[in-house]
């Protein structure tokens, strides 16, 4: 094929869709390890949800109708019979009766209602309804929650703490899920040395993105194996990215991928197997010599060398591979979080742009303020807290234009309390609402 012809962004992600695979290797595991993994089966609930009517409140469970028109000049009297024991047995009430019940207790046969503490009084065995109580009041009923037979969460589905709850509620307590896929990342360049590496010689650099690349892959649930560096020489680095290959589902190379003398990613790529490169080039800005490739059934990557770079493109290309991997679902809802743009944005039409914001309120808004750097500098990421997209077809944004920042904290959903701009998913709107989800 020919190298280096750039493809558009759109074009690369139906790509990604048609051509990767999920790896249909799954295992079972308990709740307790269960946390950020996904659900390679649909669960459906084998019980009701509740699987009896309960008190919402601590109060009275009695007959609604014995409470019609009862108010504090005009009380109700119903004779008490006695308490509820939570993990006990209710048994019933007759027509004027009442019993005490806490938060969770099971309603009693007969009883319809229950009457919170705040609106009885108990005057030795009768009890004094001061406000009455319509039928369903402060009472879940059996199966409310759940039923039996509900689909509870779907395959491809992420493990949030919120849902072991709801599996455990039912039931549940393995789960099958998707192995973990296993990442190999391998760093190019002569100039590349370990992170540990303490006195540099001269022209040398630490590997940034190994470790960068291989916290997002953590964040994701996958397995990361470190492949370390290796020098611009062709024999060794086809060495060293074969023995990779053979121990991994999808295999990252960062650097190489442009089209230097030395610079043999691509032919790396094609040794490894068929049907080999299949873009070379995607119309970014950081990251246009970004390659995709596939050997046999498992991707392989090419990411540029420069940090900030590599990872515009592990979360606008690499996150998506990773999620076809698992057979993860889409999030329903938009990631992005809404803010107006603090400065005019000018943009080559024909590519589309990827620029740093920092998030910023101001007067009650979300203001996103662009980080301006080359693509090597790492300290401009760090003081980042997302991108923002400037369309192919566009010439630029305009200052005070509302803009969809992809937060590079959106994977757990996490943000500081200090640092909580948007309320939630894209709590903060425009004028129009955003829809889809990247």
């Amino acid at each position: 094929m020919k190298f280096f012809q750039v493809h558009e962004t759109r074009e690369v992600i139906r790509l990604i869709e048609e051509t990767y695979a999920s790896l249909e290797r799954t295992e079972e595991v308990s709740l307790y390890q269960a946390f950020g993994r996904v659900l390679a089966e649909d669960i459906h609930a084998a019980e009701d949800v509740p699987g009896f009517d309960r008190s919402t409140v601590d109060g009275y469970a009695v007959r609604a109708q014995d409470t019609f028109g009862a108010s504090d000049s005009m009380p109700s009297f119903l004779d008490l019979t006695g308490s509820i024991e939570m993990g006990k047995e209710a048994g019933s009430i007759a027509p004027a009766k009442a019993k005490y019940i806490p938060t969770g207790g099971m309603m009693p046969e007969g009883a319809d209602a229950v009457v919170m503490v705040e609106h009885a009084e108990e005057v030795g065995s009768l009890l004094n309804v001061y406000k009455q109580a319509a039928p369903g009041e402060n009472v879940i009923r059996k199966g409310e929650d759940l039923q039996e037979g509900q689909l509870v969460l779907r395959r491809g589905h992420r493990l949030e703490p919120q849902d072991l709850g709801v599996l455990a509620a039912v039931g549940v307590s393995r789960v099958k899920v998707f192995a973990k896929p296993i990442v190999g990342i391998l760093s190019t360049g002569d100039e590349i040395v370990p992170p540990e590496t303490k006195h540099l010689k001269p022209g040398e650099i630490r590997d940034i993105n190994t470790v960068t690349l291989g916290a997002a892959l953590q964040s994701m649930g996958a397995e990361v194996i470190y492949g370390g560096t290796v020098k611009d020489e062709f024999g060794e680095y086809l060495q060293r990215a074969q023995d990779l290959f053979e121990k991994v589902d999808l295999l990252i190379m960062s650097g190489g991928s442009s089209v230097g003398t030395r610079d043999y990613t691509v032919q790396v790529m094609e040794a490894l197997g068929e049907p080999g490169v299949l873009v070379h080039g995607i119309s970014i800005k950081p990251g246009k010599p970004t390659i995709l490739a596939k050997a046999g059934r498992k991707p392989v990557i090419g990411l540029p060398g420069h940090p900030v770079s590599a990872l515009v493109v592990f979360d606008l290309i690499v996150r998506r591979i990773v999620n076809r991997l698992f057979d993860r679902t889409s999030h329903p809802f938009d990631p992005r979080i809404r803010a107006r743009l603090s400065r005019n944005l000018a943009s080559a039409p024909g590519r589309s742009d990827y620029v740093r914001v920092r998030l910023e309120k101001r007067d009650g808004e979300v203001w996103a303020v662009p980080v301006f750097g080359k693509s090597g500098l790492i300290s401009t990421l760090a003081g980042s807290h997302g991108v923002v997209e400037i369309p192919a077809p566009n010439e630029g944004l305009l200052q005070g234009e509302w803009v969809n920042v992809n937060c590079f904290v959106w994977e757990r959903g996490i943000v500081s309390e200090e640092e909580d701009l948007s309320g939630g998913y894209a709590a903060q709107r425009g004028p129009e609402e955003t829809s889809g989800c990247c």
